[in-house]
């Protein structure tokens, strides 16, 4: 467990003190996720209400520990929802949204605000969206549904643009597309960048610096072992990131790239490179670094006789 920065926990910008984020999972907390609530004036907007965990990494399950996080997550995301108005869904990976039939009654009532379920988008997550939809009934449960790809959505006190399809990483990536999201309110612009890993894609980028954020909380690039080399992600990302991070006050980058045991190193080089903010969303929560899946080898370790030995090695 590394300790979080003594920075004052959800320190947005002064551009956007009538705005209120809270974090409520990312992998920095110990599990797959990029739950996040925004919130003006009464009006919330929940964006991405999923948490999951990796079947595997190094050969081995989930650690006790990373499914008890799971749980804790899914229980703050839940009560979340609880008052919220709105609910957008990026894309449709489980780590997203939530996916099984007996958490459906979460979105009942609320508008929600979604990837198209069947443009841009592949097979796997088009087959996912007609689940939730409609086998799982959300579509009947929920107030309205709304395509978010490209459009723009007056919600009162706050606006929201969606951007078009970008990337999920590089271009010609098979794991499809997702859409990003700025929340804006009296000048202030709060962007949810979900799973373009970096951006790892001049795309994502170009229409991340075309908004002007105040502040992004951005799925980093896949650094971690089993995903280095597969389609230069890792390397465009970093250099997206870079260039984010040197145009935008704050920047808080997690997701994909805290999934490796370097990502705090990596923390500070871009801070000191870009002399800007960049921190993890257990930074910008107040919490502790909780790198949980990155340390599921030495988590599993630590149980097994003799410490040297753990289920499935």
């Amino acid at each position: 467990m590394v300790a979080a920065s003594d920075a004052r926990p959800r320190q947005l910008p002064p551009a956007c003190s009538g705005l209120r984020l809270r974090i409520l999972g990312a992998d920095s907390f110990g599990a797959r996720s990029m739950a996040a609530a925004v919130e003006v004036e009464g009006v919330k907007v929940v964006i991405d209400p999923g948490v999951s965990f990796a079947p595997r990494r190094y050969g081995l399950p989930p650690h006790p520990l990373e499914l008890a996080r799971v749980e804790e997550i899914r229980r703050e995301v839940v009560r979340e929802l609880e008052d919220a108005d709105y609910v957008v869904l990026t894309h449709y990976h489980y780590d997203h949204y939530l996916y099984r039939g007996e958490w459906a009654e979460a979105y009942r009532g609320k508008v929600l605000i979604v990837k198209h379920p069947e443009e841009a988008i592949n097979v796997s997550q088009r087959l996912r969206a007609h689940r939730l939809l409609k086998r799982m009934g959300v579509a009947e449960l929920a107030r309205r549904v709304e395509y978010a790809d490209g459009r723009s959505f007056d919600l009162g006190p706050l606006k929201l643009v969606v951007s078009e399809p970008v990337p999920h990483g590089v271009e010609g990536t098979p794991l499809g597309y997702v859409v990003m999201v700025m929340v804006e309110h009296e000048g202030c612009r709060v962007v949810h960048a979900s799973d373009v890993q970096g951006p790892a894609s001049r795309r994502a980028l170009e229409r991340l610096l075309a908004w002007r954020p105040h502040a992004v909380f951005i799925s980093g690039p896949p650094v971690y072992r089993e995903a280095v080399g597969d389609d230069g992600a890792a390397a465009a990302g970093m250099e997206g990131l870079m260039r984010l991070a040197s145009s935008v006050p704050l920047v808080v980058a997690d997701h994909h790239m805290a999934r490796s045991l370097e990502y705090p190193e990596l923390l500070k080089g871009l801070r000191e490179r870009a002399r800007a903010r960049v921190v993890s969303a257990a930074e910008f929560e107040g919490r502790d670094l909780e790198l949980l899946e990155a340390r599921r080898r030495e988590l599993w370790a630590a149980e097994a006789p003799g410490g040297d030995r753990a289920p499935g090695a």
